[in-house]
This record gives structure tokens, sequence and C-alpha cells, in this order.
């Protein structure tokens, strides 16, 4: 800080915003640095299967950003375990063992369901063997038949297009320890829940929530009895981000990858989309980015970035340039 003098004489003290900031910022080599002496576990063949449709991530970004993560993670885990013991004790052993929840949220075409599975598939692999359960909050959606009734399938995504007291009954019964917990499918080749079809989660350690709004909040009630947010109930938030042009440019380059695979089938929900021209499937890509997507993240989505625990940014080919954590 630094003090000013105004034109009326007065003393002013200005602030930096880095100074406000509740974060501390890392580069992407510094943050590489802190991967100290978390092992690699996955191979070439483990990421082709892991990355996501137009998300070239390489091992080397597991590397410098992923391990470094996975070590940050393992020591979250493990005091969080220690509270629970003390906190179990202080209680006369009457607390059930609950599993670390993890919030990923972002943009759409910005990487979280890559960024999941490969956190998945870290986390389960630590020396202690942890059960590592991912659920995405598309199951949670509204089926299209409410969302059309109701005049949603535009907002589709949108916070008001999500069933949330499913979604939070589901996350209550996750941290409450209870066992066997359901959670509905979606199929993004229908686009649409599948109806009668569920995934079923029993006792994880570590529970991954992957969605655009798991860090959404709504206006409080004035007699403090309003529902709880998605996020209270996690251990730990991630936010991935990225600028609006890089965003827009992958989203239209991963449907024009669509309408070449996915789309051609017959049973895709846009299958329509399949006959058009180069020309005629960019001009709809950018209609649906610019005035679904676009407008749902800058309304919806990435006000809740400050929220997050911790933030991924990247640049160009889905690299992650910096990495900003929230300081304790």
């Amino acid at each position: 800080m630094d003090q000013q003098t105004d034109r009326r004489g007065r003393r002013e003290t200005s602030v930096k915003s880095g100074e406000l900031s509740p974060y501390r910022r890392f580069e992407r080599e510094e943050w590489a640095h802190l991967r100290a002496d978390m092992p690699m576990t996955l191979d070439e063949a483990d990421l082709e299967r892991l990355r996501g449709l137009n998300d070239p991530v390489s091992l080397e970004e597991v590397v410098k950003i992923y391990l470094p993560l996975s070590r940050l993670l393992s020591l979250y885990v493990e005091a969080t375990q220690g509270l629970f013991r003390v906190t179990n004790s202080f209680l006369g052993g009457e607390g059930a063992k609950v599993p670390f929840v993890i919030g990923i949220a972002g943009s759409v075409a910005v990487g979280k369901s890559t960024t999941a599975r490969i956190l998945r598939a870290l986390l389960s692999r630590w020396a202690s063997s942890p059960k590592v359960d991912l659920v995405t909050t598309d199951g949670f959606l509204y089926p299209n038949a409410v969302l059309a009734r109701e005049g949603l399938m535009r907002r589709k995504g949108f916070p008001e297009s999500y069933d949330l007291p499913a979604l939070l009954e589901f996350l209550a019964a996750i941290k409450a320890g209870k066992g066997a917990v359901t959670a509905p499918v979606y199929s993004h080749l229908v686009y649409d829940v599948v109806p009668g079809e569920t995934v079923t989660i029993d006792r994880p350690d570590i529970l991954i929530l992957e969605g655009l709004n798991v860090l959404q909040t709504s206006k409080l009630p004035k007699n403090g009895q309003g529902l709880p947010f998605v996020s209270d109930f996690f251990d730990f938030s991630i936010y991935l981000d990225a600028d609006d042009p890089l965003l827009r440019h992958w989203y239209v380059e991963r449907f024009m990858r669509l309408r070449e695979t996915a789309f051609r089938n017959p049973q895709s929900y846009f299958h329509r989309y399949a006959q058009l021209t180069d020309d005629e499937a960019v001009k709809t890509a950018d209609d649906l980015w610019t005035n679904i997507n676009l407008v749902n993240l800058h309304d919806s989505i990435r006000p809740t970035r400050p929220r997050a625990d911790l933030v991924l940014i990247k640049g160009a080919d889905h690299r992650i340039q910096s990495v900003d954590l929230r300081k304790l």
C-alpha cells in the first residue's frame, strides 16, 4: 500500500489489485516444481483413454500441472482426515467417515471432463489406493420433456435447467456417509437424461463432481432458512478458465469434429447437423456459442470463479499457463 494526496489535500490509500487478491499466482514452471516426489502413474495409453474430444492434453501437462495438483490434494485429504479424527474423538466416536468431495467448474469446451478424468486416475493410484468416483451434474438436468414444456430448451445448462433439490439430496446422502447412493445418467448421444438408468456411488474415499454451475450461489433469504449451495458439500473446488476467444474456438472446433463423428449416428439428437456444409456448420456452432453458451458463461458460470479454491488458467492448445491457489 502507498499513500497519495488528492486535490483537496486529503491522504488516500491506494491498494494494488494483487494485494487484495485471495489467491497466490503460480506461473506454469513455478507450479511444476511443486510436484516434488509425487510419482507419475499414467502412461500414453492411459492418457489416450482419458483425453476428451479436441482436448490434446499431453504427458508433459500431467507432469507439470496435474502431479503437483495431485500432491496438493493428497495434503488436503490427509489434513481433512486428521480433522475428522479429532472431531470424531470430540463427539465420542459418533461420527461416520465421509468422502472428500472435489468440485470442478468452468465453461463449456474448457476441458472440465478431461481434467476430472485425469484427476480421478491419478488420485486412485495413490499409495493408499483410495476409491475415487466421478459424477457429472448432467444427470441432474431436467429431462428434455420438462425443459420443452417450461420453455427452457435454449436455457439448457443454465442454473434453472437443473433439478437442484435432487442434486442437493444426492450430495447430502454422500456427505452423510450413506452407502449405495444413486445418481441419474445423462446421454450425450440423445442429449437427454436416460429414463430409469442410474449410477451407484457406494462410500468412496473421494468423490469428484464436475459441472458448469457447481459453484453457483443463489440469493440468500432474509429468514436464513434457504437451501444450501452445492459447493457447501465440497472440501476443495477447482475452476478451469480461458479467454472467451479461445473458448469460442474450441467450441466451434469440437462441433465440427462431432459433425464428422457422433452427429452421423442416426440416434444422435444432433444428427440433422451432420448434413450441413462447412460454412453452415460454423455459422450454427457460432450461433449456439454466442447466444447460449457465452451468455451462460458471462451470467452464471464465470461469476462463480472467485469461489474456487484453485483456478487453472488455460492458454492456446489447452495448455495451463498459470495456477491461482487460494491463500490460507
